[in-house]
């Protein structure tokens, strides 16, 4: 067996050396993973907060980065001439860079009639390898479809669902609210299959919340929270992140932790499950918060405790300027039509709140943004993890473009284009426990991203259509954005993905008329739908 294994690692040490794999077919989307895939002349972004280095031919054997060889032109001359690596295939990378695929620690898969593969696609097209949905679709159903990821009987990134505390176990209500009992409860959740657990209905309780953070985390897991206004009395952010919350998500509980007094004030008309209400008001605390309380004191707590933060700001966007979400141009040819039903002032959907959207409420969300920005930076410059996520598939944020909008409105907050970069791999693998994903490194699994320019330069050129730019000859061209996102090895065709994406699309939006949105700039409607 030893002498199997020494043999084995000895033709693959070889430049030209293939281990027999016969690389998956998914159609004309995509192939792999293969014995042996060469991607060459790459420049690489680490993705561990390092600048770009290269020109390198990275080496992948079946789903693993083995070799990183550098061909630069002082390493050339110190090595002399020798041969390149080859392989099953070759994919030519000149003016080319690469970095780890991103990995979206908070999204969701929304239900029929959205396609489950329309949100992978677009995920995928724009660079996301790893997600951490929410169960929309139930539990169950979230869980088969990570198995199948696993086994790339799909083609979908990385899939670790959130779970509730105490889902799919027996454990009765008494049980899960005992503080004492989190221990084996979250034990029996990991064997179930568990990873990543939501506490964000355990705010009424600070003794139950840390018993629960820790349990999960000592079990093999992690916490993640939503802090609801509901309770943020009890638990606010600076409170998760003492009793032991793995990552908080969004922006709740930042400002409550700054105030001058234990609760926001709330309008007496306010009803927390009135959503016009909610969002208008988590908006308006921002304009509460002790500012310098809140960049000094909360943003040196918040570090010191070691929580994550996840801010997910392009969910958030819509708030500030209502007309510039509901007319971006991608929605015409890639955002699905039940997304834009979901997405329409409507009581009766989450997220669709804007049926009485007022100036005063894009002045509060505005100030929100600055100030929540401003805490961003602040955090991230004492040393605290910034991760990524975009809450996506909800109030206007379509799947893959808010992706990348997401990068660039971190970058908005001061953080550097590097910060981004490793905020969206690196970080957010470790947040995850995921210790051989977000590098560019031999060892680790190959999930990673080709651009056609760099990303450090302009994070657009992520977006599947590009960005406009110059050539060497000052002529205006578009790049072609990520040419193949590679998943565990598995080489994908971009563009054909995202024509795949376009015909669901079209499909969704036949027979489809004017909406109380875009009535009033359609000829002939008189301004309804």
């Amino acid at each position: 067996m030893l002498q199997r294994i020494l043999t084995i690692a000895l033709i693959a040490a070889m430049p030209g050396a293939s281990l027999a794999q016969t690389p998956q077919q998914f159609g004309d989307l995509a192939e792999g993973p293969y014995g042996r895939l060469v991607i060459r002349n790459a420049m690489v972004v680490p993705g561990h907060g390092g600048p770009p280095v290269g020109p390198y031919d990275i080496v992948i054997e079946g789903n693993t980065i083995s070799q990183l060889v550098p061909f630069d032109p002082v390493t050339a001359e110190r090595q002399g001439s020798r041969e390149r690596p080859t392989g099953d295939r070759v994919i030519e990378a000149n003016g080319m860079y690469v970095m780890p695929g991103m990995i979206d620690l908070h999204m969701h898969l929304r239900q029929a009639p959205e396609e489950i593969e329309y949100v992978y696609y677009l995920k995928l097209a724009h660079g996301v390898t790893t997600l951490v949905p929410g169960a929309d679709r139930g539990l169950d159903s979230g869980m088969a479809q990570a198995r199948l990821a696993e086994e790339n009987r799909v083609l979908a990134p990385r899939l670790f669902p959130i779970w509730n505390w105490g889902q799919k176990t027996n454990f009765k209500r008494a049980e899960l609210d005992d503080a004492g009992m989190a221990p084996r409860i979250a034990r029996e959740m990991m064997k179930q299959g568990a990873h990543v657990v939501s506490v964000g209905n355990l705010g009424w309780s600070q003794e139950l919340f840390g018993a629960v953070c820790k349990a999960v985390w000592d079990a093999g897991g992690i916490t993640t929270v939503h802090l609801p206004p509901s309770t943020n009395a009890v638990v606010h952010a600076v409170d998760a992140a003492r009793l032991g919350v793995t990552m908080i998500e969004h922006h709740y509980g930042y400002a409550e932790a700054s105030l001058d007094r234990n609760v926001q004030d709330f309008g007496r008309e306010y009803n927390y499950d009135n959503e016009n209400h909610r969002f208008r008001y988590a908006g308006k605390v921002w304009t509460e918060a002790n500012e310098p309380r809140l960049l000094s004191e909360v943003a040196d707590s918040l570090v010191r405790y070691g929580v994550t933060m996840l801010p997910t700001r392009v969910v958030y966007e819509a708030n500030r300027d209502i007309e510039r979400a509901q007319s971006l141009p991608w929605h015409e040819k890639y955002t699905h039509q039940a997304l834009i039903n979901w997405n329409l002032p409507n009581p009766a959907y989450h997220g669709s709140f804007h049926y009485d959207w007022t100036s005063d409420d894009e002045y509060y969300w505005s100030r929100a943004f600055d100030l929540w920005g401003d805490l961003i930076y602040e955090f991230n410059k004492r040393g605290g993890r910034v991760a990524y996520g975009t809450d996506d598939n909800f109030i206007w944020a379509t799947p893959g473009f808010s992706n990348i909008r997401e990068l660039q409105l971190l970058r908005e907050t001061g953080m550097h284009a590097l910060e981004v970069i490793k905020a969206a791999t690196h970080n957010s693998a470790q947040t995850l426990r995921q210790p051989r994903l977000g590098l560019v490194h031999p060892g680790y699994l190959a999930d990673l991203v080709i651009v056609d320019g760099s990303p450090l330069y302009n994070l657009r050129f992520l977006y599947s259509f590009g960005a406009l730019t110059l050539d060497k000859n000052g002529e205006m061209i578009r790049t072609k954005g990520i040419v193949h996102t590679i998943k565990d090895g598995i080489v994908i065709n971009n563009a054909r993905m995202m024509e795949e994406v376009a015909k669901m699309v079209a499909k969704s939006k036949d027979g489809v008329g004017p909406n109380a949105v875009t009535a009033p700039f359609v000829a002939g409607t008189n301004g309804r739908p």
